[in-house]
């Protein structure tokens, strides 16, 4: 498996140039030996120890956070409505351009 580059890393010269027939070649990197699979006892306690890492938001930022998803909720529904009724009094009007 080829590993992924990073980003801001440019590719490295070739110590020699090759040709077209030498091109032709596709070099294969050896596959990664497999890392040892840890225990059950092991796993849950590295479960663990990255559950304690994590950093819970605190109530008011939960509400705040909900207030502003709610009123872009509000927002997008007028917007497309808005959008929806003109569409439809466009529609209407060049449709009743025929009779």
């Amino acid at each position: 498996m080829a590993k992924a580059k990073s980003p801001g890393k440019r590719p490295q010269a070739s110590a020699k140039p090759q040709t077209a027939a030498a091109g032709a070649a596709i070099a294969v990197d050896a596959p990664e030996p497999k890392k040892p699979r840890p225990s059950v006892p092991q796993f849950i306690g590295q479960v663990r120890a990255e559950g304690r890492k994590i950093v819970w938001p605190s109530r008011k930022e939960t509400w705040i956070t909900s207030v502003m998803v709610f009123i872009m909720v509000i927002i997008a529904a007028i917007f497309f409505w808005i959008v929806d009724t003109g569409l439809g009094f466009a529609f209407r009007w060049i449709i009743g351009l025929g009779s």
